[in-house]
């Protein structure tokens, strides 16, 4: 494969040092394309398939292991503060737009899983810098059906500064749920640099307020995005991606479904189900790129493209209190919407 890969560490501005690296293409990027992991992941190796097949087809991309997480520095997967993340993400992505062969390129945030709200909120934090957003199964809202009770956020919240780190928050195997092959899903397990324990108390209550502060915020984002989601998920609800569709104010949305496919669209599905995920990134962001270069002033208009059948009413809440805990996390639990200006 015809792709250069370079790694490098670099130091947030709490002088904690941070896993970087990078996929690019041999000739001059079309784009750049800055990668937000999930929970409990690493870019280096789990994000390398993303990397690779976008860096072959022409994109500059870049990836970094937030603080705690892969090759990174810091207590594993404990996050103080969600805007920590967001942040750093934020500083080093326009520390390399800055740089003079990239300053001309077009930039996309792609975000898989809680990467979906660390992109989101990297795009809220400056909303008219990037050009679009790719969002797979993104972490953006709560799911009604695991919804936590106020009563035990409130008991929880009084202690996560007794005991922040403590590893108490009952969780499934998330690993199972979310990759389907099971050849895939073994050699995610043997990859030591994924965090594969319980939840910290502390990581747990920013996730959640993090998913429910960007659920009431999901008429800010305005800028161009595309939603892929498995219908069969039951690690990030369909319905978080539904709702992020229909409240976004962005004039130019996409959203896809996946019939039978589960949470891990680009690493856990057979082969032929992750070409046909990476089949309709890539030609999503190529219009995109495609559309600034013909016409800089085209994303303007309001137009509806395609609009699919209606999406399926909501199912009703499960109220088990056993399984709200266990999604703590923000984490759970057939058509192409696309609303666009060409």
């Amino acid at each position: 494969m015809d792709v250069q890969y370079h790694e490098e560490y670099v130091k947030n501005s709490r002088g904690v040092q941070l896993f970087t690296c990078k996929w690019l293409p041999l000739s001059s990027p079309k784009a750049l394309v800055f990668l937000c992991h999930g929970y409990g992941m690493e870019c280096s190796n789990f994000m390398k398939g993303v990397g690779e097949k976008l860096a072959s087809h022409g994109y500059a991309v870049f990836g970094i292991d937030y603080e705690g997480h892969g090759r990174s520095m810091g207590a594993r997967c404990y996050i103080k503060r969600f805007d920590n993340i967001v942040h750093d993400c934020s500083n080093h992505f326009k520390s390399i737009c800055a740089q003079e062969e990239y300053r001309e390129h077009r930039r996309f945030l792609y975000g898989e899983s809680m990467g979906g709200a660390v992109a989101l909120l990297t795009h809220k934090k400056d909303p008219s810098f990037w050009h679009g957003a790719v969002l797979v199964a993104p972490m953006c809202k709560i799911s009604e059906k695991v919804k936590p009770h106020p009563v035990v956020i409130s008991m929880l919240t009084k202690v996560e500064d007794v005991i922040p780190k403590w590893k108490i928050v009952p969780t499934k195997d998330v690993i199972n749920a979310a990759f389907k092959d099971p050849r895939k899903r073994e050699e995610i397990r043997c990859n030591e640099l994924i965090y594969q324990q319980k939840p910290r108390l502390k990581t747990a209550l920013e996730m959640l307020r993090t998913s429910m502060n960007l659920e009431d915020s999901l008429n800010e984002v305005t800028l161009p995005f595309f939603v892929l989601h498995g219908e069969a998920d039951t690690v990030t609800d369909p319905e978080v991606s539904r709702a992020l569709y229909q409240r976004a104010s962005s004039a130019d949305k996409t959203m896809k479904l996946y019939p039978g496919m589960w949470h891990g669209l680009t690493a856990g599905e057979p082969d032929d189900n992750i070409e046909v995920v990476f089949s309709d990134i890539i030609s999503w962001l190529d219009r995109h790129v495609d559309v600034a270069l013909d016409r800089p002033n085209g994303l303007n208009a309001k137009v509806v493209v395609a609009v699919a059948a209606p999406l399926a009413a909501e199912k009703p809440a499960r109220a088990r209190s056993r399984t709200r805990l266990r999604y703590l996390c923000g984490l759970k639990g057939r058509s192409l919407c696309h609303h666009s200006s060409t």
